[in-house]
C-alpha cells in the first residue's frame, strides 16, 4: 500500500477523490505523520510528514534500512514493545506510546504514537497495523523545565519550613533565658546582684539581636537556591552557644570540655552552624542525668574529607533499638520531658544535610549519647586548615 500525498491532482474527477484530498491536506497541515506496518512482511511505510518527523527529506523513499526497533531509544524500547504486544494480544483496544526515536543525524526526538490493527488474514492473524506520529519534543522539554521549576519551589518551601522551625526553636532559647533572668532579678536582694543580672540580660539581648539579624538575612535571600557559605571559626559558635545556655549550665553545674582547636575553621552557613551547635548542646543539657554531674564533650577535627564534629554527653541516653528510626523525626520525643517539642534534632538533621553533611548518633540508655557530624570535603576547608593538613601528611 502506498500512502497518498497531499499534492492536489490536476483535476479532481469524483466526490470521493475530493474527500480523500481534503482529509489528507488537513492531516499534513496538522504535522501528523502516518505509518503502516505490514506485519506479514515486516515492512514499514511512512507518509511524507512521518519522514520529516524522523529527520528525513519527504522525497526519500527508504526511511529506515534497519529494523524499526533499532531506531528506538534503548531506555524506551521495552515499554514500547510491551505496548505493541498488549494491543496484538487484545489487552488494549488501541496502541499508544511516548518514546524517543533516532533521527538521521544521530540525535533523538520525542514522539507520540497512536495505532490500531485494522486487518487480519484468513487465519485471523494480524496483518496491517496503522497509526499516527506526532512530534512532542517541545512538550517534553517544557515538562522537564516544569519539573525543574517544581523542584526549585519544593526546595524553597523546605527552606521556608526550616526557617520557621529555626525561628520557633532558637528564639525560644533566648526568650527562656530572658524569662529566667527576670525571675532572678526579682529575687535579687542586693544592688550588686541586680547589676550582674542586668549584665547577663545585655549579653542575651545582644545575642538575640544578632540572631534576628541572621534570620533577617535568610529571609532576604530565600529567593536564592543556594545557601551563603563562608569561612567560619568553629569555636566562635561553640562559645556563643555556651554563653546562651550559661544559666542552665550554672544551675546544673555542667562541665563543658571543649577540645576544639581555636584554629579550626570551616566553610559553612553562619545561621545553620549556630543553630546546629546550639540545638545539640541544648539537647544534651535537657536530657542530663539527674543522679550525676553532667559532662558535655565537644570535638571537631579537620581531615582530607572534611570536618568531623562530635558532641558527647553522659545523660540519660536513648534506646536506639526502640527509637533509632524516629530520632530525627519531627515532633518525636522519647523521655516524657514537658519542655521537649521534638523539633531540635529534626532541624539539625535538615540543616546538616543542606550543608552536604550527615549526622549519626550512638547512645546507651542511662550512660549517654554521642552525636557525630561530618560536613563537606577538602574544598570546604579554609586554606589555613588545608595547608596544615598537607604539612602533616608530607
Amino acid at each position: 500500500m502506498k500512502l497518498p500525498t497531499s499534492t492536489p491532482p490536476a483535476f479532481i474527477e469524483s466526490h470521493e477523490d475530493l474527500n480523500i484530498y481534503k482529509y489528507k491536506y488537513a492531516l499534513d497541515n496538522s504535522h501528523i505523520g502516518l505509518w503502516e506496518w505490514d506485519m506479514l512482511n515486516n515492512t514499514m511505510h511512512y507518509s511524507e510528514e512521518s519522514k520529516i518527523i524522523h529527520g528525513y527529506e519527504a522525497s526519500q523513499l527508504d526511511l529506515l534500512t534497519t529494523h524499526w526497533s533499532e531506531a528506538i531509544h534503548p531506555e524506551d524500547l521495552e515499554a514500547l514493545q510491551q505496548a505493541v504486544n498488549d494491543h496484538i494480544q487484545n489487552v488494549t483496544q488501541d496502541y499508544k506510546s511516548e518514546h524517543r526515536i533516532l533521527l538521521k543525524d544521530g540525535s533523538y526526538k520525542w514522539i507520540l504514537d497512536f495505532g490500531k490493527i485494522v486487518a487480519y488474514d484468513e487465519n485471523n492473524v494480524p496483518k496491517t497495523f496503522i497509526g499516527t506520529t506526532i512530534d512532542i519534543t517541545q512538550r517534553k522539554e517544557d515538562e522537564e523545565r516544569l519539573k525543574q521549576d517544581l523542584s526549585i519551589i519544593s526546595n524553597q518551601n523546605k527552606k521556608l519550613t526550616n526557617f520557621a522551625h529555626i525561628v520557633t526553636h532558637n528564639l525560644k532559647e533566648h526568650a527562656g533565658n530572658i524569662e529566667s533572668l527576670l525571675g532572678f532579678y526579682k529575687e535579687a536582694t542586693t544592688l550588686e546582684g541586680k547589676e550582674e543580672i542586668i549584665e547577663h540580660l545585655v549579653t542575651v539581648s545582644d545575642s538575640l539581636t544578632k540572631t534576628i539579624g541572621n534570620l533577617r538575612q535568610i529571609v532576604s535571600k530565600q529567593t536564592h537556591t543556594k545557601l551563603e557559605i563562608k569561612p567560619l571559626r568553629f569555636n566562635d559558635y561553640v562559645n556563643k552557644a555556651i554563653e546562651l545556655l550559661k544559666l542552665e549550665i550554672i544551675e546544673k553545674n555542667v562541665i563543658i570540655k571543649n577540645n576544639v582547636s581555636d584554629e579550626l575553621t570551616l566553610h559553612s552557613n553562619e545561621t545553620y552552624l549556630e543553630s546546629i551547635i546550639l540545638n545539640l548542646a541544648s539537647n544534651a543539657l535537657k536530657y542530663s542525668h539527674p543522679k550525676r554531674q553532667p559532662v558535655i564533650t565537644i570535638d571537631a577535627k579537620a581531615s582530607q574529607k572534611g570536618i568531623r564534629i562530635t558532641l558527647e554527653d553522659n545523660g540519660v541516653g536513648i534506646d536506639l533499638e526502640k527509637h533509632g528510626h524516629a530520632i530525627f523525626g519531627l515532633y518525636n520525643t522519647f523521655h516524657g520531658n514537658t519542655n521537649a517539642e521534638g523539633i531540635g534534632l529534626y532541624i539539625t538533621k535538615n540543616q546538616i544535610e543542606a550543608l552536604g553533611g550527615q549526622i549519626t548518633v550512638e547512645s546507651t540508655v542511662d550512660e549517654g549519647s554521642k552525636f557525630i557530624i561530618t560536613i563537606g570535603d577538602k574544598k570546604r576547608l579554609a586554606p589555613a586548615i588545608k595547608s596544615k593538613i598537607a604539612s602533616q601528611t608530607e
